[in-house]
């Protein structure tokens, strides 16, 4: 099985995380397990749990990390579902979390799994391959409307509302069953001249769909308050995103736990009981270097922000 993996924003992510050898560690989000072999070269005693829901990134993590069985419990499950997964295991509260955001580069690069606008493969997109709901549903059950929503709300694609009508007219004749046919209908909604500029035509469609099967802002959005209160006090969140829609979550999400009073200022006292949950370590995003992004051109959209319980 291909899996390649370069991990993104390493050292940044791995030192914002402030290691300590016997501590305990979530890495949410597993993948090709770049950030996670670096977290348990950094571990004695320590224990690392590595949840992805991707039964592949599981399978390839246990092969990166073999080194370091007695440190690492792998969970298949969503990060999400983090309280529950850390009760289940009997354990108590974590000292640092880590989540690296989005498709991984198996997902794009392995064509069965549809992730890709490049490559034809039936039009699937599931993260985890044991969920029924698909790409597919999205395509050709979505009313038009609904799949304006989708293509806007998550694309930020100007072109939302054609290429849902494209998509309704085309699948009447037939259903749309593979990401190559999904290609032709979107580059037949966009004009050509529109076409010949920027990045591929399909893309912020594609990264909508896979968004809504995923329900990847969703997830983040429950997430990160649920991962705050698994933290010790002085234990670190870091995350790091792709694109705006995302990091906008994560910063707005940090703001909300950051703050101390939430009472209308005309009320002379504090009657909201609301207290601090974290410090704000990052005020403004880490970014990669240009040589990062010359090694590895999927990092330059990527964004890191850390926060500390209190």
């Amino acid at each position: 099985m291909n899996f390649e993996h370069t991990p993104v924003l390493l050292k940044e992510a791995i030192d914002g995380l402030k290691i300590r050898e016997d501590g305990i560690y979530v890495d949410g989000t597993l993948g090709g397990a770049g950030h996670s072999l670096e977290i348990a070269n950094r571990l004695t005693k320590g224990k690392l749990i590595g949840i992805d829901q991707d039964i592949n990134a599981i399978t390839k993590a246990k092969e990166v990390l073999r080194d370091h069985s007695d440190k690492v419990i792998f969970v298949h499950d969503n990060y999400v579902n983090i309280d529950s997964i850390l009760s289940n295991l009997g354990m108590g509260k974590v000292d640092g979390i880590l989540l690296d955001i989005g498709v991984s580069s198996h997902q794009l690069d392995e064509k069965t799994r549809g992730f890709s606008y490049h490559k034809e493969a039936p039009l699937d997109m599931r993260m985890d391959t044991t969920q029924e709901f698909s790409a597919w549903d999205v395509v050709n059950t979505y009313s038009q409307s609904e799949l304006e929503r989708v293509i806007w709300d998550y694309g930020e694609e100007r072109w939302a509302r054609r290429i849902a009508q494209f998509i309704v007219e085309d699948r009447k004749t037939k259903s749309i069953d593979t990401t190559l046919q999904l290609v032709d209908t979107i580059k037949k909604a966009i004009p050509k001249k529109v076409r010949m500029e920027g990045h591929h035509p399909a893309k912020r469609t594609f990264q909508a769909i896979r968004i809504e099967v995923n329900r990847e802002l969703d997830v983040l959005k429950m997430s990160i308050p649920k991962m705050n209160g698994v933290l010790k006090e002085g234990g670190r969140m870091c995350i790091i995103t792709f694109h705006s829609l995302e990091d906008r979550i994560v910063k707005e999400t940090f703001r909300e736990l950051n703050k101390d009073c939430i009472c209308p200022p005309e009320i002379p006292i504090c009657v909201c009981d609301k207290k601090k949950e974290l410090e704000i370590v990052t005020k403004k995003p880490i970014t990669p270097s240009d040589e990062e992004i010359e090694k590895n051109p999927r990092a330059r959209s990527s964004k890191l922000r850390i926060a500390e319980r209190v």
